[in-house]
């Protein structure tokens, strides 16, 4: 099977095993991404009239039809192919002769491939960002079903002071909605066009970069074509870093879980149908997800890191390296959006045991409240903080209801303020769908019906 790049000689087969690595199986996730981007391609090609209208008619033909087998799984790239970009140029020219042949003028693989990644990338964040807000939603409906719900709050994992189930969902849908300003950061930069920067330098044919960036929706050009390859792998970085916040966010929420649904709390009850048993001790239930997101989230960290280093010290222009950014960012980008999702179907069948709950309530945890109640007489505060630790034995306990419901200022367990966050999710939905529509419009225009450039596999989601 002929190479993008093959010319007389043939390849040693220990060589050839090395450089392709996993591409050719990872690359089956880009299949789509790389025929729609060939369609707008060869459209501009057939604007310039490097291509003649009948040849361009069988491309898009072809290609719409190459993503048909790939949606059935009846389209393959060959280890020998390397790639997917490789497959679907083979079988282009297998099946159109000399069309198939033209329909790489003007570009070089690297360009191809970025242009694969990005509407990919691009189709994952909407993914990504749509299935936050719906997680963000998710806390806020469990935080105002809970939140007349006293629950003792922690620092050091020690006693502190009253708060309630209401503050602690909240406080996660807070921390996601802040957490998205930072993918749709990374969307923007991802939103760009890289087709027409060929092997970084460009190409001496009068081709029109804007009337294909136009064609993919992406918001413009990526204009420096140097610039367009040194970003490879960059982006994909960024994407991820991104990403990780949201993952930082979702592990400790699933700490919180795993630690208050232990017997010895016993705050939370886990659902038996989301968890595993144990081979050998039949009294087990265990919350085997809410450990692999807490790992999952070590692993996001690791691929993004890893991208940053393979990148670090690479000189100007493509270097076989980024082919090596690839696994890394699939797997981080799947495991991302596998975790938001079981986070989400956890909070959604979490039960919360309000009586084990105000059982937690003892008399030390309004240690503060009673500093506070002498401030109220005039003592200040230090004198009045010194006066309830030297009677700690003496203090009783309070009401948890009554604890939660004095505090009234803003975001405090008596004001939570979920609407301000309800309010949010409603503006970032909209903007969403908007921006979804867009771009599903602009590749079903490419492609001849509706089609995903992402599709979740999580048995990519292991390093």
């Amino acid at each position: 099977m002929a190479k993008l790049w093959q010319k007389d000689s043939s390849l040693n087969k220990l060589v050839e095993k090395f450089t392709v690595g996993e591409d050719y199986l990872l690359d089956r996730r880009l299949i789509n991404s790389d025929c729609v981007a060939s369609i707008a391609h060869a459209a501009m090609l057939n604007s310039i009239g490097i291509l003649k209208n009948e040849e361009f008619q069988g491309l898009r033909r072809e290609l719409r039809h190459i993503i048909e087998l790939n949606n059935t799984g009846d389209f393959t790239i060959e280890p020998a192919e390397e790639d997917c970009h490789t497959a679907i140029e083979n079988h282009l020219t297998a099946v159109l002769g000399e069309a198939g042949k033209k329909i790489h003028t003007g570009r070089s693989r690297n360009d191809q491939v970025i242009a694969a990644i990005r509407l990919y990338s691009r189709s994952f964040l909407l993914d990504f960002q749509r299935d936050c807000i719906s997680l963000a939603q998710v806390l806020l409906d469990f935080a105002g079903k809970n939140s007349s719900v006293p629950m003792p709050g922690r620092t050091h994992m020690q006693l502190a002071m009253p708060s309630s189930v209401g503050l602690w969902a909240g406080a996660f849908a807070e921390e996601i909605l802040d957490d998205l300003s930072l993918t749709t950061a990374a969307y923007d930069l991802n939103n760009m066009s890289p087709l027409g920067s060929a092997a970084s330098y460009g190409v001496p044919l009068p081709i029109d970069r804007e009337q294909v960036a136009e064609a993919l929706g992406f918001k413009k050009v990526q204009n420096n074509v140097l610039y367009v390859n040194n970003s490879r792998g960059k982006i994909e970085a960024v994407i991820l870093d991104a990403v990780e916040k949201v993952m930082l966010t979702l592990s400790k929420i699933a700490q919180d879980i795993i630690l208050f649904s232990m017997p010895e709390f016993g705050y939370f009850t886990l659902p038996d149908n989301i968890c595993r048993g144990s081979s050998i001790m039949p009294q087990k239930k265990n919350p085997d997800i809410l450990e692999l997101v807490r790992a999952r989230a070590a692993s996001v960290s690791l691929q993004c890191l890893q991208i940053k280093s393979i990148i670090r010290a690479l000189p100007s222009g493509y270097n076989a390296d980024f082919q090596e950014t690839k696994p890394p960012f699939i797997r981080g980008t799947d495991s991302a959006l596998s975790c938001v999702r079981i986070i989400a179907l956890t909070m959604g069948k979490l039960q919360v045991n309000e009586e084990k709950l105000t059982a937690g309530f003892l008399p030390e945890i309004y240690a503060t409240d009673r500093a506070v109640e002498l401030v109220g007489k005039g003592i200040p505060f230090r004198e009045a903080y010194r006066q309830v630790a030297a009677d700690l034995d003496k203090l009783e306990a309070g009401d948890p209801y009554d604890a939660i419901r004095q505090k009234t200022h803003s975001g405090a367990t008596g004001n939570l303020g979920l609407e301000l966050s309800s309010g949010r999710v409603r503006e970032l939905g909209a903007r969403l769908q908007e921006e979804s529509k867009r771009v599903e419009q602009k590749i079903a225009a490419l492609a001849g019906t509706s089609v995903k450039l992402f599709n979740l596999q999580i048995a990519t989601c292991r390093s």
